[in-house]
């Protein structure tokens, strides 16, 4: 009997449906019709019918009289569930609420979707002067301090090279670098999500000694000079890192739950 693929038993309906909500993830804000039905390639009387369905079960909202729509409570509600369901999230959100009070700098829990990374997570600071939140939204793996993390722990090399080739179709951490980060299990890069920004990342390994997620501590360049991270940034990321991967069940390190400051 020859064997069926999972594209086998996808309904075209429902594939709609899913694309039309992570289009309004995507979005972030409200969004009209037309703009939709440009993004996504149907007609906006199909739209309309799964947008007033979604709109009856809270799953997209709009402020009366207004032709624009968003996400809906009920989506949140459900990525909350999902949240708090996940073991990782679990494990890594104390220490992310214990790096955030005693830095107030925003603190990041991060995972690898294929080619991106995803900011799953945050606890943000209090200061007046800060990044703009970043949970939620996607980067290329190779242009974030997080991704370069994947990539030079990547067990296969596939993110590894040796020299720039002639013609790079996609820009890919180096050896060298990827060496650093192995041996430090960080990575530092300014200005990569933002111009005048910091991000220190830092790897979270699972009991096999895979990466399974990365924490990261994000903020102006002006407060980030070389003392501070080096000297206190560093050392508490490296602890917390520890006690994440500890909970995780890691065995690489021996360590026990210190204070990070």
């Amino acid at each position: 009997m020859p064997v069926r693929g999972k594209e086998t038993y996808c309904i075209h309906s429902v594939e709609n449906a899913l694309a039309l909500l992570e289009a309004l993830c995507e979005e972030g804000e409200e969004v009209s019709l037309s703009g939709l039905s440009d993004r996504l390639g149907m007609t906006k009387a199909s739209l309309f019918r799964l947008l007033a369905t979604f709109e009856n079960r809270g799953y997209v909202e709009r402020e009366p009289g207004s032709r624009k729509y968003r996400l809906g409570m009920a989506a949140y509600e459900i990525g909350q569930k999902f949240l708090s369901h996940m073991g990782l999230l679990r494990k890594a959100r104390p220490v992310m609420e214990q790096l955030a009070r005693e830095f107030n700098e925003a603190i990041y829990l991060v995972v690898r979707r294929g080619d991106e990374v995803l900011f799953l997570d945050m606890v943000d600071s209090t200061q007046q002067v800060k990044i703009v939140p970043l949970v939620g939204r996607r980067f290329p793996i190779e242009t974030t301090a997080a991704g370069k993390i994947f990539l030079a722990f990547d067990l296969d090399g596939a993110g590894l090279k040796s020299t720039p080739p002639k013609k790079a179709t996609k820009p890919v951490i180096s050896r060298v670098d990827a060496n650093q980060v192995r041996q430090t299990g960080f990575c530092i890069d300014q200005s990569c999500i933002g111009d005048g920004t910091t991000c220190i990342a830092a790897a979270l390994f699972s009991g096999p000694g895979e990466v399974a997620g990365v924490l990261a501590l994000v903020g102006p360049e002006f407060r980030m000079p070389g003392d501070r991270v080096n000297q206190v940034l560093l050392p508490a990321l490296s602890i917390a890192k520890e006690m994440v991967s500890s909970r995780l069940g890691y065995l690489g390190h021996v360590f026990g739950e210190k204070h990070l400051s």
